[in-house]
């Protein structure tokens, strides 16, 4: 069975995953990261320079290591949400979901009837799963997570009628941008005690409508706890990041 149809599943079997941050613009990034140990990679056309070509190019590199793909969208950019899935992405980020009427359209773009209003054009998600169209038309709202993005007071006030909508399957934490939501813009904290605060609050509400709560973490260090808090996936870093670090541990050996 292609190893899309069991992301979802083990988002919530209990052991935390953790994905791969990519925002560099060559596809062969992903590839790469993709055959480390992360369970999955999420590519980012929000903040990160890799655009749409590129993205759709990165999904069968990331599958052929046999992980999922995820990609996070610009802010309201919901239309191409439905072309990385119809290209096999295995789930979307979506940033600065802040109403639910935000949700509502989340949910009508990336989930089929009659959940949601996604049109047909699977040509690469039919490739990477080897389902028929009919079969794939059937089980596709269950292959692939949609994740709206809480970083914002707003979507804290809000999140469990957010979490209510049809075709949201969780939420996704932005720590830094909620850091400079909570403290009105004087300063950027995703570690701060009135974060962790936040954060701890959103989890429960997650939890208690039995959905999946994701989140993005600057280290590795970061990412164990938040997994010992409980969220079923962490991001770690960033490819740029990961470069930086590789970098500076080659130059501090060769000049010890």
């Amino acid at each position: 069975m292609p190893i899309h149809s069991s992301f979802p599943e083990r988002l919530k079997g209990g052991a935390p995953l953790y994905t791969a941050w990519c925002g560099l613009p060559d596809p062969s990034v992903a590839g790469i990261l993709a055959r480390e140990d992360f369970d999955a990679v999420t590519l980012d056309t929000q903040h990160g320079s890799i655009d749409f070509a590129a993205s759709v190019q990165a999904i069968p590199l990331i599958a052929a290591a046999g992980k999922p793909a995820l990609v996070r969208i610009p802010v309201g950019d919901f239309a191409t949400a439905s072309r990385y899935l119809d290209a096999g992405a295995s789930g979307i980020i979506a940033p600065m979901i802040n109403t639910v009427e935000d949700a509502r359209r989340l949910a009508a773009f990336t989930k089929f009837p009659p959940v949601g209003e996604r049109s047909w054009g699977a040509y690469g998600a039919l490739a990477l799963t080897g389902l028929e169209p009919g079969e794939y038309l059937r089980t596709a709202n269950d292959l692939a997570v949609s994740f709206a993005m809480v970083e914002t007071r707003e979507a804290l006030a809000i999140i469990d009628d957010i979490l209510a909508v049809p075709g949201i399957d969780g939420v996704f934490i932005g720590p830094s941008d909620l850091s400079i939501a909570l403290s009105g813009g004087k300063g950027v904290d995703p570690t701060s005690a009135e974060v962790d605060k936040a954060l701890d609050h959103a989890l429960t509400r997650v939890k208690a409508a039995g959905k999946i709560a994701a989140i993005y973490a600057v280290s590795g260090a970061r990412a164990a706890e938040l997994s010992a808090k409980g969220f079923h996936l962490v991001a770690i870093g960033s490819d740029m990041a990961m470069l930086r670090i590789g970098a500076h541990t080659a130059l501090a050996a060769a000049r010890a």
